[in-house]
């Protein structure tokens, strides 16, 4: 009994070692894998995510999705009232050197200032949460029509949004017309246009490769979001084309498309008094046709070359009744 009183620590001890090197052995192993190899952890990771999302799952993802994002805004809400503490110290820190001279009212100033935004931002955090409490109210109302039916998945709707958005800008790039009378909808050197294809390029990557295909309620509201910016930035970029304010940006270095800006310009000032001229032209054809049709009521004309009957300006005014 007293040997065993002694040495009761040999057996966790060991035991601990034990655990110890296992898991040292396994680390090594995976260091000295070669590149490429996959470990169990991984093909079951894997295996996981290729499989289709549930019902009930895919039902309830955005449900799901709004829940995390009104759980991510108070999170942020947390962060800013602690935020405020701090401003608020540092403005307590710096009164308090300022009473003793140690610093200048710049400072204060300074840190007055930092309370004032951390103070902002708390107020945006709040409004943040009131917005997404409403999402997840949202989300809940159309959960039961998604149940039944009558309602598209949340992924897609959310694909069948960004397919539209696709398709109102295919059809700039395919009709002719469109082309012609709005060229900034697809002129890539437009700033807003650079800023949608930016934002559709993100959307596209992000995009699940299927309705079926399995996302985290983190990747649903990457993707959410990703389809709204690039719904935004598309609405943009189409009033400013149709608006016709704004006009596709050139390099300072782009000598040869700021000279075949300006021979584009010529070019159509040029039709502009082309066209004038036509018409001017045309119009007298017409006068003359007109004149020579319709017999003149005043007497015949006289045969010096003058012109008859003479201009408005210089006949003779009627007498005043």
């Amino acid at each position: 009994m007293a040997l065993l009183v002694d040495w009761w620590w040999i057996g966790p001890a060991a035991a601990g070692a034990g655990t110890v090197g296992w898991i040292g052995v396994r680390r090594s192993r995976q260091r000295a894998l070669p590149a490429g190899t996959t470990t169990t952890t991984d093909r079951a990771a894997r295996a996981w995510a290729s499989r289709p999302l549930g019902k009930s799952a895919a039902r309830r993802l955005e449900l799901d999705a709004a829940t995390l994002d009104l759980q991510t805004a108070r999170t942020a809400v947390t962060r800013g009232r602690a935020e405020i503490k701090v401003a608020d110290a540092e403005v307590v820190r710096a009164q308090a050197e300022r009473a003793a001279s140690r610093v200048s009212n710049d400072q204060v100033a300074a840190a007055r200032a930092r309370l004032a935004d951390a103070q902002r931002d708390l107020r945006a955090a709040m409004a943040e949460v009131r917005a997404r409490r409403a999402g997840v109210k949202a989300a809940k109302a159309m959960l039961p029509a998604i149940r039944s039916g009558s309602a598209p998945l949340p992924v897609a709707r959310l694909l069948a949004e960004h397919d539209a958005i696709l398709m109102r800008w295919m059809t700039y790039e395919t009709d002719p017309a469109l082309a012609i009378d709005y060229p900034q909808m697809s002129d890539s050197r437009s700033p807003l246009l650079a800023e949608f294809l930016r934002a559709h390029e993100r959307a596209q990557w992000l995009r699940p490769a299927s309705v079926q295909t399995r996302l985290a309620p983190a990747d649903f509201l990457a993707y959410r979001d990703a389809v709204r910016r690039t719904a935004h930035a598309f609405d943009r970029a189409e009033r400013a084309a149709r608006r016709g304010g704004e006009q596709p940006r050139l390099e300072a270095d782009d000598a040869w498309g700021r000279m075949a800006s300006d021979l584009a310009e010529t070019a159509q000032r040029a039709l502009a008094r082309s066209m004038e001229s036509v018409g001017r032209a045309a119009a007298r054809s017409w006068s003359k046709r007109a004149q020579k049709k319709t017999p003149d009521a005043a007497g015949p004309r006289p045969q010096d070359g003058s012109v008859w009957p003479p201009p408005a300006r210089d006949r003779p005014r009627p007498p005043a009744s």
